[in-house]
Formats: structure tokens, C-alpha cells, sequence
């Protein structure tokens, strides 16, 4: 898996989380969306990150902030923020090519 698929999936994780409401809904009806195993997928690998990983992923994937926000909020800058994004998308990268070697 190469960090531009992680990436996109990160997006699609954060799309499902800011529409949670309707998603929850919906599969009343139309059944679970596929997007559920890839939350699976990263929830469970995000559980061994380093704890500012686990921050970044939570803050933001999960509550959906913005670099920007997110920096403001813990005080760090725009760029360090990105930073960690960068180190979190290689972390899920290492998690998945373990456990595929596994």
C-alpha cells in the first residue's frame, strides 16, 4: 500500500466521521457502507501509534479539525502539524506491510 492510498483513505475516514449522523441512518436502511472495514482497518493499527499519533489521528480524522485548527489548539505551528500527518500516514504504512507479512 503506498502513502498516497493511505492518504486517500484518510480522506474517505474523515469524510465518513464528518457525516457520522447520516451514515448511522442510512445503513438502517441500506445496509453498512464499505468504508466501515477500512475504519476497522486504521482504528485497529492506530492503536499502537506513539501517543501524539494517536492524537493527530484522533483530532484529526476523527473530529474532523484542520491543520490549522488543530495547530492553533495544541499550540504547535502549521508545519509541525503537517509533520506528524506525514509520520502518521508512515506509521499506518509500516503497520500494514507488517501485518500483510505476517
Amino acid at each position: 500500500m503506498t502513502t498516497n492510498e493511505i492518504r486517500e483513505e484518510l480522506k474517505e475516514i474523515r469524510f465518513y466521521y464528518s457525516r457520522k449522523n447520516m451514515f448511522d441512518t442510512a445503513s438502517k436502511e441500506l445496509g453498512t457502507a464499505s468504508i466501515a472495514s477500512k475504519i476497522i482497518k486504521y482504528n485497529d493499527a492506530i492503536r499502537f501509534a506513539p501517543a501524539r499519533l494517536y492524537e493527530i489521528y484522533y483530532s484529526l480524522y476523527i473530529n474532523n479539525n484542520t491543520f490549522e485548527t488543530l495547530a492553533d489548539k495544541l499550540g504547535f505551528s502549521y508545519d509541525y502539524i503537517q509533520k506528524l500527518n506525514r509520520k502518521l500516514v508512515l506509521f499506518f504504512k509500516d503497520k500494514f506491510i507488517e501485518k500483510k507479512e505476517a
